[in-house]
């Protein structure tokens, strides 16, 4: 295996954050009084503001502007202010990479400033070289613009990347984008489409450690 770059999701992969942000949709839907789609939420992980749009506007219709007003301002109140847990073997797996030269990025749906917001308040700032966000792609995850995007702003091929992601959608988006994929599972299991691909396939940043030490 040959890489001279990593590149990571965030929200669900560096940062536990999908079981906190479907709560407070949840709380958001009760408080509204409208029904909490659980599989609808779930089709929505590792997209961008647009494609999220899409999707619960078929689902909530008129509802959602107020819907999404109370889930935003519910939201942005914990993460803006305070820092979301680190998944395990984060912080390791991000220290060996620096260590041995590997210059990192981080590609995720979530817009610049919030997404900037969470790595800082996390204390993971310090590790990338640059950032890739959903609002500056016209195709969000699972198309492969964002990895591209990516690769690009580290000046390495997209060949050449470690991909790091939990979502299927952005499994899709990384595996188009012709990177050395793995996959850490978080709220959605991979579907058997997404299985096809071969990638690989662990529970943690633990294992992702061990199996890049191994493979050296």
């Amino acid at each position: 295996m040959t890489y001279h770059a990593a590149i990571f999701d965030m929200d669900g992969l560096l940062l536990d954050t999908e079981r906190l942000c479907m709560r407070i949709f949840q709380q958001a839907c009760d408080t509204q009084q409208l029904p909490f789609h659980q599989d609808v939420y779930l089709s929505i992980i590792g997209r961008n503001a647009a494609g999220i749009e899409r999707i619960f506007r078929q689902a909530y219709g008129e509802d959602l502007d107020r819907l999404h007003e109370e889930w935003r301002c519910r939201y942005h109140a914990v993460v803006e202010h305070q820092p979301i847990p680190v998944k395990p073997g984060v912080i390791d797996l991000l220290e060996w990479l620096q260590s041995n030269g590997i210059a990192m990025a981080v590609a995720t749906s979530t817009a610049r400033e919030v997404a900037r917001k969470k790595l800082t308040l996390a204390g993971l700032d310090r590790y990338f070289d640059s950032l890739a966000t959903g609002c500056e792609v016209s195709q969000g995850k699972p198309d492969p613009e964002i990895y591209r995007l990516a690769a690009s702003r580290l000046n390495v091929a997209p060949t050449e990347c470690l991909a790091f992601e939990d979502s299927n959608n952005g499994v899709h988006s990384a595996v188009a984008a012709d990177m050395i994929t793995y996959q850490i599972p978080d709220l959605v299991a991979p579907s058997d489409e997404v299985l096809a691909y071969g990638h690989t396939v662990l529970p943690s940043m633990v294992q992702v450690l061990d199996d890049l030490k191994r493979r050296q």
